[in-house]
């Protein structure tokens, strides 16, 4: 691909182009962009040139080293700096800020591209694009941009996001980790986890209790980077999946950061969180897009070759069951990821349907990595083939950035307050 930034580019420059004819601001699109683009006969020629960009790349860098980085746990630095020259690790951050400068609709469909290549790159792209420079972009003074975003657009750096803890579980506003102002310093303890890069982050965005008694609301955001004298790293964590991506602990042992380093306002910490999450939710809900793309993708062609009594079991009524079913949920999921990310760059409400597309991306990769191994077999058990790793990837869909028992509290919640409850 000869000069892939300057393509990316160019659909920015598309894309501000049907804005301005439509008198549209970037971040701002109108009702006539969702009809036009919900009507999901085609997807606008901006998106498609940047869904071919994204899907050549996956094609060629990361599926052919796939197996190998989870195979040998392996930080996909390289790979990671070239989406950095593509663009891809900063998206919706604004031109002027030195980002791509692309709506949610074109972040969905390229993390379901990468997806679709390695799961573990595209949570390593979720992890900053949406959950590191996501609060950053929204809540960071130009002083803290300077230092705490912009070394992180070019791919040369990663950061990470630090809210769950050992004991709280999906109660992010019961954040044990506490900060303290003294001397003009804030001074960080307790243990933050489950904390994806890790280990390779330059920095990160920490949650911690500044006022007890407030509860929720005496949560405070701040940045801290890496590495940080009062800042040690656990254990990488062993996981079932995503084994490229490094997991661990974030300890905190009088940590001292300097006091303009808190994001937003003190007690801003937990609302900052849950709109990051808001949008986080989506970019999860494309990376299960992905993991459910290319677990059919590997049924269909597994099918077409495999012969059974004489002929492929492409033929076979059982396997086609299983084909459609996987397709129809693939599809239906896509469209609700889709719809979302639209209503997010329309400046409309978009928290119940980032939950909805969440639940049913994730819950679609586990469905369909599962019936992937149904339709190979025994050759769906074994590590030659990529299903039984499709298979180990989705499962982590349906836990991060939400379980899907709180994305159907969350719909729940927001179906009852539609109806005046």
């Amino acid at each position: 691909m000869a000069k892939p930034l300057g393509l990316l580019r160019h659909c920015v420059r598309s894309l501000q182009k049907v804005q301005l004819v439509s008198g549209q601001n970037h971040g701002q699109l109108g009702q006539q962009h969702v009809r036009c683009a919900s009507s999901l006969i085609d997807l606008p020629e901006t998106h498609e040139l940047l869904r071919k960009t994204c899907r050549d790349f996956a094609d060629n860098e990361l599926i052919p080293v796939a197996a190998q980085l989870d195979r040998d746990h392996m930080f996909p630095k390289e790979q990671v700096r070239q989406m950095g020259e593509l663009g891809l690790m900063c998206m919706d951050v604004p031109e002027s800020d030195g980002g791509t400068g692309l709506d949610y609709l074109a972040y969905a469909i390229a993390m379901e591209e990468i997806s679709r290549g390695c799961a573990s790159t595209g949570c390593i792209m979720s992890v900053n694009n949406s959950l590191y420079l996501g609060p950053i972009l929204k809540n960071a003074t130009a002083a803290q941009k300077e230092k705490f975003m912009t070394p992180f657009l070019s791919g040369e750096q990663v950061g990470c996001f630090a809210l769950s803890e050992p004991g709280n579980g999906s109660d992010a506003g019961a954040a044990s980790t506490t900060a303290q102002l003294q001397s003009g310093q804030w001074v960080l303890n307790g243990t933050k986890a489950w904390i994806t890069n890790g280990y390779e982050a330059g920095a990160t965005v920490v949650f911690a209790t500044t006022d007890k008694s407030k509860k929720h609301k005496g949560i405070s955001a701040f940045l801290v980077p890496k590495p940080m004298e009062g800042l040690s790293l656990g254990k990488k964590e062993d996981k079932l999946g995503i084994n490229a991506t490094s997991t661990c602990y974030l300890i905190f042992e009088d940590c001292a950061i300097p006091e303009d380093y808190l994001l937003g306002q003190p007690g801003m910490g937990f609302k900052i969180a849950m709109q990051t999450l808001d949008a986080g939710r989506i970019g999860i809900a494309a990376q299960g897009l992905g993991i459910a793309q290319a677990a059919l993708d590997c049924a269909v062609d597994y099918a077409l070759k495999r012969n059974s009594f004489g002929v492929p079991i492409a033929k076979m009524q059982t396997v086609q069951m299983k084909i459609a079913d996987m397709e129809t949920r693939l599809e239906s999921a896509r469209l609700l990821t889709w719809k979302a990310a639209m209503l997010k760059d329309a400046g409309r409400n978009f928290t119940k349907e980032a939950a909805m597309a969440k639940l049913a991306a994730s819950e679609t990769a586990t469905f369909n990595a599962h019936n992937a191994i149904q339709i190979l077999g025994g050759m769906g058990f074994v590590k030659d083939m990529p299903a039984e790793r499709h298979y180990r990837d989705a499962r982590i869909t349906e836990i991060y950035e939400g379980t899907s028992d709180i994305q159907r509290i969350v719909i729940a919640t927001n179906i009852f307050k539609e109806h005046g409850c």
